[in-house]
């Protein structure tokens, strides 16, 4: 595995693979994973990632310096691939469905001060300093806008990812077989990406938005709501409530949430009908439980 070069810091020369399943979301960071919906846009994102080092997962942090490398871009960053919220099983055919992030962090080290910290490097920028406070931004890539809607991460290009979408996704996993049965683009396309200047004109497939997630699976079912604010179809600011065929990963439905969803869903039984409730908040939102359940048959 690569070596960070840190003086004093000791490298494991190996680091477990694991052979199955396989990864269900991206892991390090190559030239290959940078954004390309235009050539202009590509070569702006070729230019910014030369002043930070890449390589596959385990890629360790390094010195940053002013003349690059500016830090080690991490992929998922600390808040990407699947965080607290965790995936959901089904208990009878042994498939986990689970939501991922795909999100990018700078990991750069720096000298302290001697009033912040005895140890030799700490976490920071040549840039910026050392860092010293916690939460998202530069050192995460989390950042929010004050709507409360993701912008992606802080290191991007005209305010766009640096990365490629999905920038959130749904993986059906055969733990049996331990294989990937499908994946689908979780969450409408960003509005920052669907009315960039850059990118008028041009059909962007669903990318998936980044949050923390869990989805709920059904008998028949796998549903879970959209993490951040977009504006749906009807004009109305708001996010969605989706429901996928378990089987195949095609989106069936799909309701209004007037904020995103917060944590997983959950589901119960009540004088013979279903219902599902999801916790929801977000910017000036505050937080409630919204119950759903299909209307009374005729």
């Amino acid at each position: 595995m690569p070596n960070g070069g840190v003086p004093g810091e000791w490298y494991s020369p190996t680091q477990p693979f694991p052979a199955k399943p396989p990864a269900y979301d991206r892991q390090g960071t190559s030239i290959d994973d940078l954004i390309d919906f235009t050539p202009e846009l590509r070569g702006e994102a070729e230019k910014l990632a030369s002043k930070y080092k890449l390589g596959p997962i385990f890629t360790p942090p390094v010195v940053s310096k002013r003349e690059g490398p500016l830090g080690t871009l991490a992929s998922p960053g600390a808040l990407g691939g699947t965080n607290w919220p965790g995936g959901s099983y089904d208990p009878e055919t042994h498939i986990v469905y689970v939501y991922s992030q795909h999100t990018i962090g700078t990991l750069g080290l720096v000298p302290p001060d001697s009033k912040t910290s005895d140890m030799n490097f700490v976490q920071g920028s040549a840039l910026t300093g050392a860092r010293r406070t916690g939460g998202v931004g530069e050192f995460t890539g989390g950042a929010r806008n004050p709507s409360g809607e993701s912008t992606g991460p802080v290191v991007n290009v005209q305010g766009l990812p640096l990365l490629k979408p999905p920038y959130g996704r749904i993986s059906a996993i055969d733990l049996d077989k331990g294989e990937i049965l499908w994946q689908v683009a979780h969450g409408e396309t960003p509005d920052i990406i669907r009315n960039h200047p850059a990118l008028k004109g041009m059909k962007i497939p669903r990318t998936g938005r980044p949050g923390i997630l869990g989805p709920l699976v059904t008998k028949t079912l796998v549903i879970c709501g959209e993490s951040g604010f977009f504006t749906t179809p009807s004009g109305v600011r708001g996010a969605m409530l989706r429901a996928y065929d378990k089987s195949t990963g095609n989106e069936v439905g799909a309701v209004y949430l007037p904020a995103p969803q917060s944590g997983s869903a959950m589901t119960y039984m009540l004088k013979g009908k279903q219902y599902i409730v999801v916790a929801i908040s977000g910017a000036s939102y505050s937080g409630e439980l919204l119950a759903f359940r299909l209307p009374d048959e005729n």
